[in-house]
This record gives structure tokens, C-alpha cells and sequence, in this order.
């Protein structure tokens, strides 16, 4: 076989230079594995990742925590990342990240793996650079969400998580700390924002991820009772001129490619199809 295990290794702290720089060469497709490895601290044990390797030099990256999310660029890397998890399936909820990539490593392990509860294997990568002038006019009233407002925002992420994905975000009373503590630091970073009337969420997003000029907005959400009454277009432009203010250059996302009135609205914004990612549900 081509790919020995010689091929693959564990990431090591002299290796997060080269990796990021490995990264950079695809930076709207590799925002999220780039952000995780600046934030990684080897020393305390927080998250994992592999590296491809055959030559010495690293050509491929794949971060192993709650999720695999292997690197653009590298079918070669997806297949040897994919024969070296073969026998870890219980520690992940998901692999995402460009479609042939992620089609590449799940072919290695999904006839060892139990059956997945979903493949989205067509989801429209979208993106909006700093040169591209908004389509549409922001909304006013979406602003940085303040951490006192944790205990309203907090809900409306588990809404949109439940919608999106089928089940909670976290299944236990640790994990619902876990949870808040996290939505607690994007809003702190200043990533979550946020369109509150009465002290109710009517629209809100985040920047989950920022790295390589680049920042990542998810978990984009309006309030059942006010969609369909033109809420989203504006606020979501909103999000892209406060990110090119203050978090990133370029703003990128993926979604579902049958989710037509959210493409028709990333649209609307500015946004354009940059290429294609894949999620595999566990």
C-alpha cells in the first residue's frame, strides 16, 4: 500500500509553522483548521491533529476533537488520514471540510464505522471579499451581543443548532456548561452578533473561526416568527461590515445546497460560490 503509517504522525509543536503555512495556500477553505491550530496548546493536550508527511515535509493537515476536519488540497492526505481512524469512531461527531477531501476519507473508514446519521455531501462554499461592495443595506440594529445577554443568546444557538443538525448540542448538564462557556467567549471576542428587541433574539450569527485573513460566520439564525418579513438579507450584511471592520478581510461560509432561501440570501449580500464542502453527520 501506498500509504504507510510512516506517512502519518501526530502534530508537534515545531510543526504548527509549517502546517499554518501549508494552510494559508487555501484560506477560505482551511479558516477552520487554521484557527483551531492558533489555538492549540500542545502542552495542555487541548484537541489533536495529524499531519501528512511521506516526504518529510507536511502536505496535508487533519484536526481530530469533537470533529475530524482534514485540509484542502490533498486527496493523498485524506486517504492515509482516513486508514490511520479506522479505529477511532467513537470519539467524533462529524467530518467536514472540502467536499473531495472529506469524500476521500470517509471512503477509508466508513465500512469499519457504523452507518452515519446524515451525508451532506454538497454544500455550497460561499464567500465575500473586502473588494466586493455590499448588494445590501445593513441593519442598524444588529450590534456586538454583550455578555450579560449570554442567557438570551444561549437559546437561540441551541435553536439553530437543533435545526440545523437534529439533536442538542450537548447531551448532559457538563455539556450544557461547556456550551454557554463557549457561546460566553465568542461574545467576549466580540464574534457573536446580534438584533434583540424586548429582550428577545430576532436574528443572530457568529464568527467561529478566524484565521488567514479570513473568519468563518456560522450559526446564523432568525426567530421563527419573523422569517419570511425580510430580517435576514440586512442583518447578515450587517455581519459582513462589522467582519470586515474588525474581525477579517474576507468572510466565508457553507451551507446546505438544498437550503435554496438561505443561498438566495447569502446572495443578496454579496456572496458567491467559491468551491464545495461536505459534512458527514456521526
Amino acid at each position: 500500500m501506498l500509504w504507510t503509517s510512516r506517512t502519518v504522525r501526530s502534530l508537534g509543536r515545531g510543526d504548527i509553522d509549517e502546517a499554518l503555512a501549508l494552510l494559508a495556500k487555501h484560506p477560505v477553505e482551511n479558516v477552520y483548521l487554521a484557527a483551531r491550530l492558533q489555538e492549540l496548546d500542545l502542552s495542555r493536550g487541548e484537541g489533536h491533529a495529524l499531519v501528512y508527511a511521506p516526504k518529510g515535509r507536511i502536505e496535508a493537515v487533519c484536526w481530530m476533537s469533537a470533529n475530524i476536519v482534514p485540509s484542502a488540497g490533498s486527496i493523498e492526505g485524506a486517504v492515509a488520514f482516513g486508514g490511520r481512524l479506522r479505529r477511532h469512531q467513537q470519539r467524533f461527531s462529524s467530518i467536514f471540510g472540502p467536499a473531495d477531501v472529506v469524500t476521500a476519507l470517509w471512503s477509508q473508514i466508513q465500512a469499519f464505522w457504523r452507518p452515519p446519521i446524515e451525508e451532506r455531501l454538497h454544500q455550497r462554499l460561499m464567500a465575500v471579499g473586502p473588494e466586493k461592495a455590499l448588494t445590501a443595506t445593513p441593519d442598524k440594529h444588529v450590534r456586538v451581543a454583550h455578555p450579560d445577554e449570554l442567557d438570551i443568546i444561549v437559546p437561540a444557538a441551541e435553536a439553530m443548532f437543533i435545526e440545523e443538525i437534529g439533536y442538542a448540542p450537548y447531551s448532559d448538564y457538563a455539556g450544557s456548561l461547556s456550551y454557554r462557556s463557549a457561546n460566553l467567549a465568542l461574545i467576549r471576542r466580540g464574534h457573536t452578533l446580534a438584533a434583540i428587541e424586548d429582550s428577545q433574539v430576532i436574528f443572530k450569527a457568529e464568527f467561529g473561526s478566524v484565521a488567514l485573513g479570513a473568519c468563518q460566520l456560522q450559526g446564523v439564525w432568525v426567530t421563527p416568527t419573523r422569517r419570511g418579513q425580510g430580517v435576514a438579507v440586512p442583518a447578515l450584511a450587517a455581519c459582513v461590515e462589522y467582519a470586515r471592520a474588525h474581525v477579517a478581510p474576507v468572510v466565508t461560509l457553507y451551507v446546505n445546497d438544498y437550503n435554496v432561501p438561505a443561498v438566495a440570501a447569502y446572495r443578496r449580500v454579496g456572496f458567491e460560490e467559491v468551491g464545495e464542502f461536505a459534512t458527514v453527520l456521526l
